[in-house]
Protein backbone atom coordinates (compact mmCIF):
# COMPACT_ATOMS: atom_id res chain seq x y z
CA UNK A 1 0.00 0.00 0.00
CA UNK A 2 1.49 3.85 -1.03
CA UNK A 3 -0.12 6.64 0.84
CA UNK A 4 0.03 10.16 0.29
CA UNK A 5 -0.80 12.24 3.27
CA UNK A 6 -2.22 15.89 2.34
CA UNK A 7 -2.15 17.84 5.11
CA UNK A 8 -1.25 22.03 5.38
CA UNK A 9 0.09 20.77 8.92
CA UNK A 10 2.36 17.85 10.08
CA UNK A 11 5.63 17.62 12.13
CA UNK A 12 7.57 19.13 14.03
CA UNK A 13 4.14 20.89 14.35
CA UNK A 14 2.09 19.00 16.96
CA UNK A 15 -0.99 17.30 15.20
CA UNK A 16 -2.35 14.00 15.42
CA UNK A 17 -2.00 13.29 11.85
CA UNK A 18 1.53 12.72 12.87
CA UNK A 19 0.97 9.99 15.11
CA UNK A 20 -1.24 8.59 12.58
CA UNK A 21 1.39 8.49 9.96
CA UNK A 22 4.15 7.21 11.90
CA UNK A 23 1.17 4.30 13.10
CA UNK A 24 0.47 3.35 9.53
CA UNK A 25 4.18 3.40 8.37
CA UNK A 26 4.63 0.39 11.67
CA UNK A 27 2.09 -1.41 9.87
CA UNK A 28 4.19 -1.76 6.68
CA UNK A 29 2.39 1.27 4.89
CA UNK A 30 4.17 2.96 2.84
CA UNK A 31 3.66 6.65 3.62
CA UNK A 32 4.64 9.73 2.36
CA UNK A 33 3.47 13.29 3.31
CA UNK A 34 3.06 16.45 1.38
CA UNK A 35 2.45 19.32 3.59
CA UNK A 36 4.02 22.91 3.84
CA UNK A 37 6.52 24.54 5.78
CA UNK A 38 6.04 24.08 9.89
CA UNK A 39 4.78 27.81 11.05
CA UNK A 40 1.81 26.83 13.39
CA UNK A 41 0.99 28.52 16.36
CA UNK A 42 3.52 31.03 16.48
CA UNK A 43 2.45 32.08 12.72
CA UNK A 44 6.51 32.21 11.41
CA UNK A 45 8.27 29.55 9.85
CA UNK A 46 10.42 27.01 11.90
CA UNK A 47 14.14 27.64 12.54
CA UNK A 48 15.97 25.16 10.21
CA UNK A 49 13.06 25.68 7.49
CA UNK A 50 12.64 28.58 4.78
CA UNK A 51 9.93 29.46 2.55
CA UNK A 52 11.37 28.94 -0.60
CA UNK A 53 13.64 26.26 -0.01
CA UNK A 54 12.55 22.43 -1.45
CA UNK A 55 12.73 20.40 1.36
CA UNK A 56 12.12 16.37 1.27
CA UNK A 57 13.43 14.67 4.29
CA UNK A 58 12.39 12.17 6.56
CA UNK A 59 10.53 11.23 9.88
CA UNK A 60 11.83 7.67 11.11
CA UNK A 61 10.41 5.90 7.71
CA UNK A 62 7.63 8.57 6.68
CA UNK A 63 9.13 10.79 3.42
CA UNK A 64 8.23 14.57 3.54
CA UNK A 65 7.90 16.76 0.54
CA UNK A 66 7.39 20.55 1.21
CA UNK A 67 6.02 23.02 -0.53
CA UNK A 68 5.88 26.68 0.62
CA UNK A 69 3.19 28.94 1.92
CA UNK A 70 2.88 32.42 3.34
CA UNK A 71 3.05 31.67 7.32
CA UNK A 72 0.04 32.43 9.01
CA UNK A 73 1.91 35.60 11.29
CA UNK A 74 -0.46 37.43 13.85
CA UNK A 75 -3.98 34.78 11.86
CA UNK A 76 -5.78 37.72 11.92
CA UNK A 77 -8.71 37.56 8.99
CA UNK A 78 -6.35 38.03 6.19
CA UNK A 79 -3.14 36.83 6.81
CA UNK A 80 -5.25 33.24 7.52
CA UNK A 81 -6.79 33.24 4.32
CA UNK A 82 -3.54 34.16 2.64
CA UNK A 83 -1.78 31.16 4.42
CA UNK A 84 -4.76 28.64 3.21
CA UNK A 85 -4.54 29.68 -0.28
CA UNK A 86 -0.92 29.48 -0.38
CA UNK A 87 -0.40 26.15 0.72
CA UNK A 88 -3.85 24.88 -2.03
CA UNK A 89 -1.75 26.74 -4.67
CA UNK A 90 1.55 25.62 -4.16
CA UNK A 91 0.40 21.66 -3.11
CA UNK A 92 -1.22 22.08 -6.58
CA UNK A 93 1.49 23.06 -8.60
CA UNK A 94 4.87 22.61 -6.93
CA UNK A 95 3.12 19.58 -4.85
CA UNK A 96 2.07 17.78 -8.08
CA UNK A 97 6.00 18.60 -9.80
CA UNK A 98 7.72 17.04 -6.61
CA UNK A 99 5.38 13.88 -6.82
CA UNK A 100 5.11 13.57 -10.32
CA UNK A 101 7.27 10.02 -10.73
CA UNK A 102 6.15 8.82 -6.92
CA UNK A 103 3.37 5.70 -7.18
CA UNK A 104 0.64 6.73 -4.83
CA UNK A 105 -2.36 3.55 -4.88
CA UNK A 106 -4.73 6.04 -2.46
CA UNK A 107 -4.69 9.59 -0.65
CA UNK A 108 -5.15 10.55 2.80
CA UNK A 109 -6.39 14.28 3.77
CA UNK A 110 -6.59 15.36 7.20
CA UNK A 111 -9.47 17.34 7.19
CA UNK A 112 -8.93 19.93 10.26
CA UNK A 113 -9.55 23.38 8.98
CA UNK A 114 -9.51 24.54 6.03
CA UNK A 115 -11.34 21.69 3.96
CA UNK A 116 -9.99 23.23 0.88
CA UNK A 117 -6.46 21.85 1.46
CA UNK A 118 -8.11 18.80 -0.09
CA UNK A 119 -8.51 20.92 -3.80
CA UNK A 120 -4.82 19.45 -4.42
CA UNK A 121 -5.48 15.98 -3.48
CA UNK A 122 -8.58 15.42 -5.67
CA UNK A 123 -5.55 16.97 -8.75
CA UNK A 124 -3.59 14.49 -7.34
CA UNK A 125 -6.18 11.60 -7.43
CA UNK A 126 -6.62 12.46 -11.20
CA UNK A 127 -3.11 12.29 -11.94
CA UNK A 128 -2.48 9.54 -10.01
CA UNK A 129 -5.34 7.74 -10.92
CA UNK A 130 -5.76 7.06 -6.80
CA UNK A 131 -8.68 6.61 -4.38
CA UNK A 132 -9.04 9.37 -2.30
CA UNK A 133 -10.30 9.34 1.86
CA UNK A 134 -10.78 12.81 4.03
CA UNK A 135 -10.94 12.72 7.64
CA UNK A 136 -13.32 15.33 8.48
CA UNK A 137 -11.97 17.34 11.72
CA UNK A 138 -14.13 20.28 11.32
CA UNK A 139 -17.78 20.82 10.03
CA UNK A 140 -17.20 23.43 6.73
CA UNK A 141 -19.04 26.02 5.97
CA UNK A 142 -20.66 25.51 9.90
CA UNK A 143 -16.97 26.62 11.59
CA UNK A 144 -16.69 29.43 9.20
CA UNK A 145 -20.22 31.01 10.91
CA UNK A 146 -19.93 29.72 14.06
CA UNK A 147 -16.37 31.36 14.56
CA UNK A 148 -17.65 34.46 12.85
CA UNK A 149 -14.74 33.81 10.27
CA UNK A 150 -17.28 34.10 7.85
CA UNK A 151 -20.49 36.13 8.22
CA UNK A 152 -21.80 36.92 4.77
CA UNK A 153 -24.58 34.51 3.62
CA UNK A 154 -23.61 34.64 -0.16
CA UNK A 155 -20.34 33.52 1.14
CA UNK A 156 -21.53 30.60 3.16
CA UNK A 157 -23.17 29.35 0.51
CA UNK A 158 -20.43 29.66 -2.25
CA UNK A 159 -18.24 27.60 0.33
CA UNK A 160 -21.32 25.20 0.88
CA UNK A 161 -21.00 24.46 -2.55
CA UNK A 162 -17.24 24.09 -2.74
CA UNK A 163 -17.38 21.63 0.23
CA UNK A 164 -20.56 19.45 -1.60
CA UNK A 165 -17.65 19.48 -4.74
CA UNK A 166 -14.72 18.54 -1.93
CA UNK A 167 -16.94 15.25 -0.42
CA UNK A 168 -18.32 14.43 -3.81
CA UNK A 169 -14.82 13.49 -5.26
CA UNK A 170 -13.66 11.51 -2.24
CA UNK A 171 -14.40 7.79 -2.12
CA UNK A 172 -14.47 7.76 1.52
CA UNK A 173 -15.39 10.54 4.09
CA UNK A 174 -14.39 9.67 7.50
CA UNK A 175 -16.37 11.56 10.46
CA UNK A 176 -14.86 11.75 14.11
CA UNK A 177 -17.99 12.50 15.60
CA UNK A 178 -21.01 10.06 15.31
CA UNK A 179 -23.10 13.47 15.25
CA UNK A 180 -20.90 14.34 12.27
CA UNK A 181 -22.38 12.04 10.13
CA UNK A 182 -25.77 13.80 9.79
CA UNK A 183 -24.39 17.12 8.14
CA UNK A 184 -21.87 15.26 6.06
CA UNK A 185 -24.68 12.77 4.54
CA UNK A 186 -26.46 16.36 3.42
CA UNK A 187 -22.90 17.24 1.24
CA UNK A 188 -21.52 13.59 0.06
CA UNK A 189 -23.11 10.04 -0.90
CA UNK A 190 -24.67 7.61 1.86
CA UNK A 191 -22.66 5.07 0.75
CA UNK A 192 -18.79 7.39 1.18
CA UNK A 193 -19.33 7.72 5.18
CA UNK A 194 -17.58 6.48 8.20
CA UNK A 195 -16.78 7.17 11.51
CA UNK A 196 -13.24 6.98 12.84
CA UNK A 197 -12.40 9.30 15.95
CA UNK A 198 -9.84 10.86 17.26
CA UNK A 199 -7.28 8.96 19.43
CA UNK A 200 -4.11 10.15 22.10
CA UNK A 201 -0.90 10.97 20.72
CA UNK A 202 1.32 8.11 21.23
CA UNK A 203 2.84 10.21 24.40
CA UNK A 204 -0.55 10.01 26.51
CA UNK A 205 -0.98 6.48 26.29
CA UNK A 206 2.24 5.59 28.57
CA UNK A 207 1.81 5.52 31.98
CA UNK A 208 5.49 6.99 32.93
CA UNK A 209 5.68 10.43 31.47
CA UNK A 210 9.27 10.53 30.99
CA UNK A 211 10.00 13.86 31.70
CA UNK A 212 9.91 16.17 34.49
CA UNK A 213 6.86 18.57 34.95
CA UNK A 214 8.01 22.17 33.46
CA UNK A 215 5.35 24.12 35.63
CA UNK A 216 6.00 23.60 39.55
CA UNK A 217 3.23 25.58 40.52
CA UNK A 218 1.17 22.97 39.75
CA UNK A 219 2.16 21.00 42.82
CA UNK A 220 1.33 23.72 45.07
CA UNK A 221 -2.58 24.15 44.24
CA UNK A 222 -5.55 22.87 43.22
CA UNK A 223 -4.55 23.65 39.67
CA UNK A 224 -7.54 23.31 37.40
CA UNK A 225 -5.21 22.88 33.45
CA UNK A 226 -6.68 24.23 30.11
CA UNK A 227 -4.64 22.99 27.63
CA UNK A 228 -4.35 23.72 23.50
CA UNK A 229 -5.21 26.01 21.27
CA UNK A 230 -6.62 29.78 23.29
CA UNK A 231 -9.05 30.69 20.37
CA UNK A 232 -12.47 32.14 19.61
CA UNK A 233 -13.72 28.28 19.66
CA UNK A 234 -12.47 27.80 22.87
CA UNK A 235 -14.40 30.19 24.91
CA UNK A 236 -12.24 31.53 27.21
CA UNK A 237 -13.90 34.45 28.76
CA UNK A 238 -15.57 31.35 30.48
CA UNK A 239 -12.73 30.77 32.58
CA UNK A 240 -12.12 33.79 33.61
CA UNK A 241 -15.61 34.37 34.77
CA UNK A 242 -15.36 31.30 36.63
CA UNK A 243 -11.80 32.49 38.24
CA UNK A 244 -13.13 35.75 38.93
CA UNK A 245 -15.82 33.59 40.98
CA UNK A 246 -13.38 31.64 42.60
CA UNK A 247 -10.92 34.07 43.94
CA UNK A 248 -11.48 33.40 47.38
CA UNK A 249 -10.77 29.67 47.54
CA UNK A 250 -6.75 30.78 47.07
CA UNK A 251 -5.82 26.98 46.81
CA UNK A 252 -7.58 27.04 43.55
CA UNK A 253 -5.30 28.26 40.49
CA UNK A 254 -6.14 28.28 36.74
CA UNK A 255 -3.25 27.28 34.03
CA UNK A 256 -3.65 27.86 30.35
CA UNK A 257 -1.42 26.08 28.92
CA UNK A 258 -1.11 27.01 24.96
CA UNK A 259 -1.09 29.31 22.20
CA UNK A 260 -3.48 31.29 20.22
CA UNK A 261 -5.60 33.93 18.89
CA UNK A 262 -6.59 35.62 21.63
CA UNK A 263 -3.72 35.17 24.08
CA UNK A 264 -2.48 38.38 23.68
CA UNK A 265 -6.18 39.25 24.90
CA UNK A 266 -6.18 36.87 27.82
CA UNK A 267 -3.19 38.61 29.21
CA UNK A 268 -4.64 41.45 29.24
CA UNK A 269 -7.87 40.57 30.84
CA UNK A 270 -6.15 38.74 33.65
CA UNK A 271 -4.37 41.89 34.46
CA UNK A 272 -7.27 43.98 33.77
CA UNK A 273 -9.75 41.92 36.17
CA UNK A 274 -6.74 41.44 38.88
CA UNK A 275 -6.99 37.52 38.43
CA UNK A 276 -3.90 36.49 39.86
CA UNK A 277 -5.37 33.03 40.17
CA UNK A 278 -5.01 32.68 36.53
CA UNK A 279 -1.58 31.47 34.70
CA UNK A 280 -0.32 32.16 31.27
CA UNK A 281 1.99 29.20 31.31
CA UNK A 282 2.63 29.71 27.21
CA UNK A 283 3.30 26.66 24.94
CA UNK A 284 4.89 23.63 25.77
CA UNK A 285 6.55 20.62 23.23
CA UNK A 286 3.87 17.87 23.04
CA UNK A 287 6.41 15.18 24.73
CA UNK A 288 6.62 17.77 27.84
CA UNK A 289 2.43 17.21 27.95
CA UNK A 290 2.27 14.16 29.51
CA UNK A 291 4.13 15.25 33.01
CA UNK A 292 1.91 18.45 33.07
CA UNK A 293 -1.35 16.64 32.66
CA UNK A 294 -0.22 13.90 35.20
CA UNK A 295 0.37 16.79 37.76
CA UNK A 296 -3.04 18.46 37.29
CA UNK A 297 -5.58 18.19 39.67
CA UNK A 298 -8.15 18.46 36.62
CA UNK A 299 -7.81 19.30 33.17
CA UNK A 300 -10.35 21.53 31.62
CA UNK A 301 -12.30 21.66 28.03
CA UNK A 302 -14.63 24.54 27.18
CA UNK A 303 -16.26 25.33 23.98
CA UNK A 304 -18.11 28.20 22.84
CA UNK A 305 -22.40 27.49 22.94
CA UNK A 306 -23.11 27.19 19.28
CA UNK A 307 -24.87 23.85 17.55
CA UNK A 308 -21.24 22.91 15.47
CA UNK A 309 -19.41 22.46 19.03
CA UNK A 310 -22.47 20.56 20.46
CA UNK A 311 -21.57 17.93 17.45
CA UNK A 312 -17.39 17.48 17.26
CA UNK A 313 -15.55 16.22 20.17
CA UNK A 314 -12.69 17.72 21.23
CA UNK A 315 -9.29 16.19 20.19
CA UNK A 316 -8.39 17.63 23.58
CA UNK A 317 -10.78 15.06 25.29
CA UNK A 318 -9.35 12.03 24.01
CA UNK A 319 -5.67 13.12 25.54
CA UNK A 320 -7.43 14.12 28.63
CA UNK A 321 -8.89 10.58 28.92
CA UNK A 322 -5.61 8.87 28.08
CA UNK A 323 -3.80 11.04 30.89
CA UNK A 324 -6.41 9.94 33.84
CA UNK A 325 -6.96 12.47 34.70
CA UNK A 326 -10.76 14.38 36.24
CA UNK A 327 -11.86 16.10 33.79
CA UNK A 328 -13.96 19.19 33.84
CA UNK A 329 -16.16 19.80 30.54
CA UNK A 330 -17.86 23.30 30.09
CA UNK A 331 -19.29 22.13 26.14
CA UNK A 332 -22.45 21.09 25.37
CA UNK A 333 -23.44 17.50 23.47
CA UNK A 334 -20.70 14.97 22.08
CA UNK A 335 -17.99 16.08 24.05
CA UNK A 336 -19.91 15.77 26.84
CA UNK A 337 -21.84 12.90 26.44
CA UNK A 338 -17.94 11.29 26.60
CA UNK A 339 -17.34 12.39 29.76
CA UNK A 340 -20.22 11.62 31.54
CA UNK A 341 -20.33 8.09 29.61
CA UNK A 342 -16.73 7.41 30.91
CA UNK A 343 -17.84 8.40 34.36
CA UNK A 344 -14.39 10.55 34.41
CA UNK A 345 -15.23 13.81 35.64
CA UNK A 346 -17.40 16.64 35.75
CA UNK A 347 -19.77 18.38 32.96
CA UNK A 348 -22.19 21.73 32.66
CA UNK A 349 -23.60 23.66 29.54
CA UNK A 350 -20.93 25.58 27.47
CA UNK A 351 -19.88 28.69 28.47
CA UNK A 352 -21.92 28.43 32.01
CA UNK A 353 -19.30 29.84 34.62
CA UNK A 354 -21.30 29.19 37.20
CA UNK A 355 -21.92 25.64 36.64
CA UNK A 356 -18.10 25.12 35.90
CA UNK A 357 -17.13 27.37 39.23
CA UNK A 358 -19.72 25.24 40.97
CA UNK A 359 -18.31 21.74 39.59
CA UNK A 360 -14.52 22.79 40.40
CA UNK A 361 -15.37 23.39 43.86
CA UNK A 362 -17.46 20.03 43.89
CA UNK A 363 -14.11 18.53 42.57
CA UNK A 364 -11.78 20.14 45.03
CA UNK A 365 -14.17 18.78 47.86
CA UNK A 366 -14.02 15.48 46.43
CA UNK A 367 -12.09 12.88 48.66
CA UNK A 368 -8.64 12.27 46.60
CA UNK A 369 -9.52 8.38 45.99
CA UNK A 370 -12.71 9.64 44.40
CA UNK A 371 -10.80 12.33 42.24
CA UNK A 372 -8.03 9.13 41.03
CA UNK A 373 -11.11 7.10 40.42
CA UNK A 374 -12.43 9.51 37.79
CA UNK A 375 -9.38 9.62 36.45
CA UNK A 376 -8.90 5.74 35.76
CA UNK A 377 -12.29 5.50 34.36
CA UNK A 378 -11.64 7.79 32.06
CA UNK A 379 -8.47 5.90 31.21
CA UNK A 380 -10.21 2.56 30.97
CA UNK A 381 -13.01 4.15 28.04
CA UNK A 382 -9.57 6.02 26.30
CA UNK A 383 -8.57 2.38 26.02
CA UNK A 384 -12.19 0.83 24.84
CA UNK A 385 -13.46 3.32 22.76
CA UNK A 386 -10.73 5.33 21.17
CA UNK A 387 -6.98 3.31 21.52
CA UNK A 388 -4.79 3.58 18.19
CA UNK A 389 -4.10 0.91 17.05
CA UNK A 390 -7.09 -1.32 16.81
CA UNK A 391 -8.65 1.93 14.29
CA UNK A 392 -4.96 2.10 12.81
CA UNK A 393 -5.82 -2.06 11.73
CA UNK A 394 -8.98 -0.52 10.52
CA UNK A 395 -8.23 1.89 8.37
CA UNK A 396 -5.49 -0.11 6.92
CA UNK A 397 -8.37 -3.10 5.92
CA UNK A 398 -10.33 -0.12 4.61
CA UNK A 399 -7.64 1.52 2.65
CA UNK A 400 -7.24 -2.39 1.21
CA UNK A 401 -10.52 -2.65 0.41
CA UNK A 402 -10.44 0.77 -1.68
CA UNK A 403 -7.64 0.01 -3.67
CA UNK A 404 -8.45 -3.74 -3.68
CA UNK A 405 -4.82 -4.61 -2.97
CA UNK A 406 -5.52 -6.85 0.44
CA UNK A 407 -2.96 -6.98 2.95
CA UNK A 408 -0.64 -8.94 2.61
CA UNK A 409 -1.20 -11.17 5.67
CA UNK A 410 -4.24 -12.23 4.34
Amino acid sequence: MKLLIVSQYFWPESFRITDLARRLSREGVDVKVLTGKPNYPEGKIFDGYSMWSPAHESLDEVEIFRVPLVPRKQAWAFQLVVNYFSFVLFASTLGLWRLRREPVDAIFVYGISPILQAIPAILLKRHKRAKLVIWVQDLWPDALEATGFVKNRFALAVVNRVVRWIYGHADLVMVQSYAFIKPVLRLCPHDRVMYYPNSAEDVFTTDDPGYACPIAELDRYFSVVFAGSLGTAQALEVVLDAAERLKAETQIRFFLVGHGSRSNWLEAEIRRRGLANVVLTGRFPTHLMPAIFAKSSALLVTLTDEPIFAQTIPSKVQSYLAAGRPILGCINGEGARVIDEARAGLTGPAMNSDVLAENIRTLLAMPVDERDTLGRNGKAYFLENFESHKFTLELIDRLDTLVGTGRPDK
